[in-house]
Formats: C-alpha cells, sequence, structure tokens
C-alpha cells in the first residue's frame, strides 16, 4: 500500500493540529470485541530503539513511507485489531485515517537503546500515561528487562511500577513485557533467556508491578522449548499475549506460527502481538503473514 511521505510533511508543517483533532474524531472500540475474542496486534515500535534491522539488512525500518503502507495494508486484512507504537508512527496512522476503530497501544519506555551502555537503565522516554489518555488510545505497553548485574534494571523496575500504578488510576490496560537477561561475556551484547525458569520468572516479577494489577496484561515469549509453555504461564492469572520477533526464513516463519498455535490453546494467552515477522516476512507477503497469524486465533 502507498502512502505519501509529502503530504503527510505539510500537515505537520502546516496544520501540527490535525494529528489531536484526528484523535479526537477516532472511532473506538473495546480492546476485547466479544467475550471470546482474541486478539491480534501489529507491532512497530523497534525504531525508536534504533533497531532497524529485519534479519540481514540492517536498516530494513528505516524508509518510513514504506513501513507505513505496510502497516496501512496489515491493519486492513480481517482479524488485525490493532497497532503498537511509538508517537510518530501513531500520529502519521492518525492523519493517514488507518487507526479508525482500532485498538491502539503507546509505547512508553523507549530510553534503552539497543546496543546502548545503558540499555537496561531503560527510560520512560515515550507516551506518558497521561497522552494515552488525552489522545483516547486504548493501552500502553512497556518493556522490562532485568539483568541482576546491572542496577539499570532497578531503575526501569522502579519508573515501571509507577507507570502501571499511573496507568491503573486512570484504567487504562498496560502490556508488560518482561525478560530476564545478561551480557554477553565475549560481546557486551544483552541475551534474553528464554528458558522456562528464567522466563517463569519474568513472569512472577511482572505480575507484581504496583499496587495494583486489575489492569495489567503480560506480553510474553514463547519458551525455548515449546512444550514448557504451559508449566510456564501457570506462574500468573494475568491475561496474556504472545510477541513475535524477527524471522528470518520461511521455515523460522513457519515454525514460529506452529509455537504460537500451540501457546495460543493456554487459557491466559489472549492473542499476538507481533511486529517484524509480519510486516517484514521472509516472502515479502505482508498480506499473506498477517492473515496466517489471523488464522491462528
Amino acid at each position: 500500500m502507498s502512502v505519501d511521505p509529502l503530504r503527510l510533511v505539510r500537515l505537520r508543517a502546516h496544520h501540527p493540529e490535525a494529528v489531536a483533532e484526528a484523535a479526537a474524531r477516532r472511532p473506538r472500540r473495546p480492546l476485547i470485541a466479544h467475550e471470546a475474542g482474541r486478539l491480534l496486534i501489529v507491532a512497530a515500535d523497534h525504531p525508536a530503539r534504533g533497531a532497524l534491522a529485519v534479519g540481514e539488512r540492517p536498516f530494513a525500518m528505516a524508509d518510513r513511507a514504506d513501513l507505513l503502507g505496510r502497516l496501512c495494508l496489515a491493519l486492513s486484512r480481517p482479524g488485525v485489531d490493532g497497532v503498537l507504537a511509538t508517537a510518530d508512527i501513531l500520529d502519521d496512522l492518525l492523519l493517514l485515517g488507518a487507526l479508525d476503530g482500532k485498538v491502539v497501544l503507546g509505547s512508553m519506555n523507549r530510553g534503552g537503546l539497543a546496543g546502548a551502555s545503558f540499555e537496561l537503565d531503560d527510560r520512560f522516554t515515550g507516551h506518558r500515561p497521561a497522552d494515552l489518555h488525552r489522545l483516547r488510545f486504548d493501552a500502553g505497553k512497556l518493556l522490562l528487562r532485568i539483568d541482576y548485574d546491572d542496577p539499570g534494571s532497578l531503575r526501569t523496575m522502579e519508573s515501571a511500577a509507577r507507570a502501571v500504578d499511573e496507568m491503573a488510576e486512570l484504567r487504562l490496560p498496560v502490556f508488560v513485557e518482561p525478560f530476564l537477561c545478561h551480557r554477553d561475556p565475549a560481546s557486551g551484547a544483552l541475551r534474553s533467556d528464554l528458558g522456562a525458569e528464567a522466563v517463569t520468572t519474568s513472569i512472577a516479577i511482572a505480575s507484581g508491578l504496583g499496587g495494583s494489577s486489575a489492569y495489567t496484561w503480560l506480553k510474553v515469549p514463547v519458551t525455548d522449548n515449546p512444550d514448557d509453555m504451559a508449566r510456564v504461564m501457570e506462574t500468573s492469572t494475568l491475561p496474556a499475549v504472545l510477541l513475535g520477533g524477527d524471522v528470518g526464513s520461511a521455515d523460522d516463519q513457519d515454525a514460529a506460527y506452529e509455537k504460537w498455535r500451540h501457546a495460543l490453546r493456554l487459557p491466559t494467552v489472549q492473542g499476538l502481538v507481533v511486529g517484524r515477522s509480519l510486516l517484514y516476512p521472509a516472502d515479502g507477503d505482508v498480506a499473506g503473514a498477517v492473515d496466517s497469524a489471523a488464522s491462528l486465533l
């Protein structure tokens, strides 16, 4: 789907109030459309961390018009409930009219830039709870990566707890994405531990954040061994969605679908929040990738 960047630039330059106006008139829907409903959310909050790579393409997500076109196509497909993104992308989608009747999740903490020495001091430099409320968005999302050897994790954990409190006061759902992680001794790169024990522990920590869990959801990975997911998801009664990740090949894509299919049978799992593997599939067929994911629900 083609997007004209010149039109967006002109609107932003001459009528910046158009963003707020589009947000004010946007038709909304419930987070969960009906009792048996499941969520399929397309994620596009990666660029704000400087994470632009998809597979072997280091700057695949750097072409904003191309990314917006892919998002508009994905949002137009049956079964897609909404989008998760940062303010710049959501503002563009508002101006394009692509968010009408969709669930909109704002990404809240983006300070832990990919590869930075301060990556685990993940400050809240994105949407504030007040912004989400003012723009009539439907939920927020925060990332909580915990390395027991890095004090930045404690600062992130404390600010995440306060964000959970503020979202609960506004009666806005917040999706918490927890990981236990560590630095690779050789490269210094941050590695997430997807073993059953680590994911179980991260879920337990995330579930206890703040003074109320009434509006807290979890956004969790499928464990290294998918057979462990049933036991892992017994850790909390909070509703959960599965996250995606970067899928490098068609075989990887098929394997991811199969992992999601099995995990979606678990009672607390309420849907999928997937980004690059749907927006930049190995075969280039965005509509096909999105439709395949939707069929799992």
